[in-house]
């Protein structure tokens, strides 16, 4: 193997692991806003939520911070359009809401993981509509996902259809998974620019 290959291996060894080890883990993210709702809405609450879909182990992690809301909450969770619907959608998660969201408060955060192969996981109306059981729920949920066709709506006693929401989008990649690819590309870079040096000194032996 050539020097320009190797380091092109290493490159890649230095960069792919930490990118592997996440290899199942996809991350969407949303502001959440009352102008963001349809029909939008003038309220003052902002939000942010980050959801990270595991599709090997099968989980859901749901992160939440919410603040400034007019009226306390009353459910939280996320909806899933179907075509041809094009603003609101149907509740796929927990329901009434998701299991453990702050209820009766204008401010707070949200921590909780879901199990997709568990049916109290899932709206059971959600389940029915994709073939009747959770591994159903979760592919179409998966689908939707990454066609844009999610959204986490918080509620709220003044908001019953929904005070402050989001649409799920890909987050950008991490500094971190950045940085070990940016590595990774230099040391190859560094390779070719070595590369006359070293054929001339082949040559002159």
């Amino acid at each position: 193997m050539n020097r320009i290959a190797l380091a092109v291996v290493l490159a890649g060894s230095t960069a792919l692991p930490a990118a592997n080890a996440q290899a199942a883990v996809i991350v969407y993210e949303a502001a959440l806003s009352g102008p963001n709702e349809s029909p939008p809405n003038a309220s003052p609450g902002t939000g942010f939520t980050t959801v990270r879909y595991d599709d090997l182990l099968h989980t859901l992690r749901v992160e939440i911070t919410f603040a400034d809301l007019i009226a306390n909450t009353t459910a939280s969770h996320i909806h899933v359009l179907v075509p041809p619907q094009t603003l609101t959608g149907g509740v796929a998660t927990h329901t009434p809401s998701f299991s453990g969201f702050p209820l009766g408060v204008t401010s707070g955060s949200y921590d909780h993981t879901f199990d997709l192969t568990l049916a109290s996981s899932w709206n059971g109306a959600f389940i029915t509509a994709n073939g009747g059981t959770p591994a159903g729920a979760e592919a179409a949920f998966a689908t939707a996902l990454a066609e844009g066709r999610t959204y986490l709506n918080i509620h709220t006693s003044a908001f019953p259809g929904g005070e402050i929401r989001g649409f799920l989008a890909p987050a950008v990649p991490e500094s971190a998974t950045w940085a070990l690819l940016l590595l990774g590309f230099g040391f190859a870079g560094a390779a070719l620019r070595r590369r006359p040096a070293l054929a001339t000194v082949g040559a002159a032996t």
